[in-house]
């Protein structure tokens, strides 16, 4: 394998498409592109990539297969290039404890991979996304697993589309602790449940390893979960897009 010294990368979710350059294990030139809005995909490749210093590649990780299909035709019509995929032309980048490695998220191994060779030491990564996910990665460097709930957003929508009076609300960040009205309960219902088990699993999770873990915070509704809560050490929006470019330099020390 050519060794990349730019990666175009890409995290194709259910509900967008995020990507960036990741050069030297840092990511510049983001975009998000909704995945409802892909006929703008192409257009936001050709932009970020006409900028990215050769050699070059594209790689991705990818946890909805229809959005996965639109994202590599364009890909290969608009930058004539074919996707390396995590976990498939891709190894996986980080050890696992699990009998199934081959069906977890590849979005959380990425971020966890990228938060463990940061740290070298045991970790949890929260991922504040469509889903909520907060893992654990050992002392050892080896994925344990985690948890999954609903993201912010899709806790909000179910409860006004499941219930005859409560409405669909705008999430930002609770200034109030008594939710004051139907919004503000909802409001910080959402914000702080999700506050809430971070603190939980993550002191299971200490409990498990003898000793309290690094929490990293990343995904869409990071900030507004996590901004100026004392647990989490830090907030990396693009942990994702450097684990999937870790990826693709493993796999070219890997090669022959």
């Amino acid at each position: 394998m050519e060794r990349a010294k730019s990666v175009l990368t890409l995290d194709v979710g259910n509900t967008r498409v995020g990507m960036g350059c990741v050069m030297e294990r840092q990511s510049s030139l983001g975009r998000r592109v909704s995945a409802d809005e892909m006929g703008g995909l192409g257009d936001a490749l050709v932009e970020v990539w006409d900028q990215m210093p050769s050699p070059k590649t594209v790689a991705a990780c990818s946890v909805c297969p229809p959005v996965l299909e639109a994202v590599e035709n364009a890909v290969l019509t608009r930058l004539n290039r074919e996707v390396l995929l995590v976990g498939r032309e891709l190894p996986l980048p980080i050890d696992t404890d699990l009998p199934h490695p081959e069906k977890i998220g590849t979005d959380r191994l990425c971020a966890a991979a990228m938060a463990y060779f940061r740290l070298e030491t045991a970790c949890v990564v929260a991922d504040f996304g469509t889903a909520i996910t907060i893992d654990c990665v050992s002392d050892q460097g080896v994925f344990l697993g985690g948890a999954i709930l609903p993201g912010l957003s899709m806790g909000a929508a179910s409860l006004s589309a499941g219930t005859a009076q409560l409405p669909r609300v705008e999430l930002t960040a609770p200034d109030w602790v008594f939710g004051r009205d139907t919004r503000e309960a909802i409001v910080g219902g959402l914000v702080y449940g999700a506050r809430g088990a971070l603190r939980e699993l993550t002191e299971a999770y200490a409990i498990a390893l003898g000793r309290w873990p690094v929490v990293i915070a990343t995904g869409g509704d990071a900030e507004l979960v996590c901004q100026g809560y004392d647990i989490v050490q830090a907030i990396v929006p693009d942990l994702c897009l450097m684990g999937v470019a870790l990826a693709v330099q493993m796999a070219e020390v890997q090669s022959p």
